[in-house]
């Protein structure tokens, strides 16, 4: 079967679904359509290793509503081929799509575990994942969380929250080595040892076996983990096959102007998959995180639509760990000169990541509604000296 579109989006996260509702606000009379690899219609993702394991969402509710939209769904596909002379793609079920202008949100794709997963093993991403994680994740469960990374330790969180066995194996020294400062993440490895979760830093899952009742996990230091199932949080990479294929311009995903426009003037890209300039931080920056998502996701639909300026918006992201939270903008590396500013050490305050006199990152540790400004104060040329920062972003109230 063939369709036409007016504006066509390949990709069913929150990227797509923000462009299609800012398509339609912007082209009241214009035909949109969707094709999504994945069943479900596109929903919020945080939810995943958050609140739908407290109770606070149910699946049903974490819906985005895209269909209001108008657009049509076409779910269940993937996209195959990209023909961008005569603006067509192709999916997995024979089907085409002519399209006037083109969204590539792909977003990316999780790195799997380093042996043949099943409904026990999961490289967790998808609702999906969650659902068959669920199944499995009742408690008294021995649950192994594969990944010291954001995913990976809300998740361990939340699976203690549901009564879980928890073992959180990473191959770093701690909890976000290499992102938070090292008495922060030495806290972090306390702090989530005394809710419960067994820590087994220094590792990697190397091999295992997935049976009808559990799986078995070979570690890289020959120790072996018998569990009801796992959970890998390994990061991922992004989607950009496709746009590979077509010809597009790659460099750590899809790479965008300052309008998310690809190298061919009639496709646009956003979220995980996107490669673009900030000019806060005077840099390309690929982010994978809801904010992002959505922020690019709009701005790509509005500059489709013929209303978009350039896209310089300094994405934050934020993660829950048991009762601690944090939001965060830039670049969270701990190699950088850190500043930190405790009101209660490790319990709230401000981290500052300094590059050269500039702040390049900030951390807000169970600091709230300070995003915009550390968005101005990284945007500020500086230079700042450590003592000049202490206070700089109110953290006491």
């Amino acid at each position: 079967m063939e369709h036409a579109y007016d504006y066509l989006i390949i990709g069913g996260g929150m990227a797509g679904d923000a462009a299609a509702k800012a398509i339609r606000a912007a082209d009241a009379a214009a035909s949109i359509g969707l094709v999504s690899v994945e069943t479900s219609p596109p929903y919020e993702r945080p939810p995943l290793s958050k609140a739908l394991w407290k109770g606070d969402k149910t699946p049903e509710a974490i819906d985005l509503g895209t269909a209001a939209t108008g657009a049509t769904l076409h779910l269940g596909r993937r996209v195959q081929s990209l023909d961008r002379a005569s603006r067509r793609v192709g999916d997995d079920h024979g089907d085409g799509y002519r399209y006037g202008r083109l969204l590539l949100a792909t977003g990316a794709t999780p790195r799997p575990l380093p042996f043949a997963g099943g409904d026990r093993a999961i490289a967790f991403r998808t609702l999906d994942d969650y659902r068959r994680l669920r199944r499995h994740a009742v408690a008294g469960a021995h649950v192994a969380v594969v990944g010291g990374g954001f995913i990976g330790s809300e998740l361990a969180a939340s699976l203690r929250g549901v009564g879980c066995k928890v073992t959180l194996l990473f191959p770093g020294a701690s909890i976000g080595s290499g992102r938070y400062p090292p008495a922060l993440s030495a806290f972090l490895d306390d702090y989530y040892r005394e809710r419960g979760v067994e820590l087994l830093s220094g590792v990697k899952a190397v091999d295992g076996k997935e049976s009808h009742d559990g799986v078995e996990l070979v570690l890289s230091d020959d120790r072996r983990l018998r569990v009801d199932a796992v959970a890998a949080g390994l990061g991922v990479t992004p989607d950009t096959a496709l746009a590979a294929q077509a010809g597009l311009e790659i460099a750590d995903g899809v790479v965008v102007d300052g309008q998310l426009r690809t190298s061919d003037p009639h496709i646009w890209a956003a979220g995980d998959m996107a490669n673009f300039f900030n000019p806060s931080l005077g840099r390309r920056l690929r982010v994978e995180h809801e904010n992002a998502a959505v922020e690019m996701g709009a701005h790509a639909g509005r500059a489709m639509a013929g209303a978009g300026g350039d896209f310089t918006t300094l994405p934050y992201f934020y993660s829950d760990l048991f009762d601690l939270g944090y939001e965060a903008v830039g670049l969270l590396d701990a190699r950088l000169q850190v500043v930190e500013d405790w009101s209660e050490p490790h319990r709230k305050g401000v981290v500052y990541y300094l590059d050269d006199g500039r702040v390049r990152g900030v951390l807000l540790w169970n600091v709230w509604g300070q995003v915009d400004a550390a968005r101005e104060l990284i945007a500020q040329a500086g230079p700042w000296q450590p003592a000049s920062l202490r206070g700089r972003i109110p953290h006491d109230g």
